[in-house]
């Protein structure tokens, strides 16, 4: 069978419908009249109004924003550093090292969840933005460190080399050969951070206090009361941003090849 036969794109269709659907099912219903998601009963933008008029949904909204802005600033310096420090180093237990450092991402959420809340307990630290922004840290280093150390592994050393023969120190080095370089990697690490950061319910279960709510959190407590359509509404908004942000990441990624062609 050849490999780009009628079957294979109509295997790659019919995932590609599989996977979209329940977003497309979203969308649709967040403009739907009525508020049960059984059938579509007319245009309405009533639940976007609702939304926009949600002191409280709002909040948790701004508290996610916030969280993973600051989970993935301080996670693309830390993994990063940590990337490169992993491929610098040649001692027999970098093995070990690489393997403890993608731990969070093996451990399961509710485990690490429990350990987080007994650690900070122990510590003494008031449970709030503080414990939930450690706590999203730690499981978001671990996608850009793993980015990164790949872009690592692919780039060419002797470019570093070179700037450190023409008398480039250590640190200037890095500042302008091999982090440009690397860039791509962080950023791409980054977004995959904030996205997981923004999803997370578990973790923050656990680390969270009780007068800080994020919104996964808002709206898995709304699940025993019942979800509004207002739900899809801003589930409507978020991925309009991320496809505009994505598209703003693909068109500065293409001017910018053409201008260092």
């Amino acid at each position: 069978m050849k490999k780009n036969g009628k079957f294979a794109g109509f295997y790659l269709g019919l995932m590609f419908f599989l996977m979209y659907l329940p977003i497309g099912v979203v969308v649709v219903f967040s403009f739907n009249e009525s508020k049960l998601p059984v059938r579509f009963t007319g245009f309405s933008l009533q639940w976007y109004e609702r939304l926009f008029g949600n002191s409280a949904m709002q909040e948790a909204l701004v508290n996610s924003l916030i969280l993973a802005v600051l989970s993935c600033l301080i996670s693309a310096v830390i993994g990063t550093l940590g990337a490169v420090g992993l491929f610098r180093i040649h001692w027999k237990t970098k093995g070990v090292l690489e393997y403890i450092s993608i731990l969070p991402l093996m451990i399961p959420e509710i485990i690490l969840g429990m350990v987080l809340m007994a650690f900070f307990y122990m510590l003494g630290l008031p449970f709030g933005m503080l414990t939930l922004l450690i706590g999203h840290t730690v499981f978001c280093v671990p996608y850009i460190l793993m980015e990164v150390k790949a872009r690592l592994a692919g780039m060419d050393p002797s470019l570093e080399e070179a700037a450190r023969d023409l008398g480039a120190g250590s640190f200037r080095a890095f500042w302008d050969i091999t982090l440009p370089l690397i860039m791509p990697a962080v950023l791409s690490g980054s977004l995959l951070a904030f996205a997981m950061s923004m999803d997370d319910v578990v973790i923050s279960i656990f680390v969270n206090g009780p007068k800080l709510s994020t919104l996964p959190i808002k709206v898995y407590t709304q699940l025993k009361t019942g979800v509004t359509p207002e739900i899809n509404a801003l589930c409507t908004i978020m991925l309009g941003l991320i496809l505009f942000i994505l598209f703003l990441y693909v068109f500065f990624g293409k001017v910018k090849s053409r201008l260092f062609k």
